[in-house]
């Protein structure tokens, strides 16, 4: 579907943008009896450089969480072509 009014945009489409990060849980993962067993979602970027900066702070520890706690969400780049 071709955009009438790119103007209006919030943001760029997803075809701007084809690299991206897969976020999921593991297979077994407790959080998934509230989001379901297949949950995933997807951040994409403009360029592999974007998207290689941003799984390296979505890895990394949070800053906030107590000391010992681990996330346990999956995170693999994807590119959309």
């Amino acid at each position: 579907m071709e955009i009438c009014h790119a103007h209006n945009l919030s943001r760029e489409p997803a075809a701007a943008k084809p690299f991206g990060i897969r976020v999921s849980l593991p297979r077994g993962d407790s959080f998934a009896r509230l989001l379901g067993p297949d949950w995933e979602r997807y951040h994409w970027y403009a360029t592999t450089e974007e998207r290689d900066a941003a799984l390296v702070e979505m890895a990394s520890e949070h800053r906030y969480s107590r000391r010992g706690d681990r996330p346990t969400l999956r995170f693999d780049p994807v590119d959309a072509t």
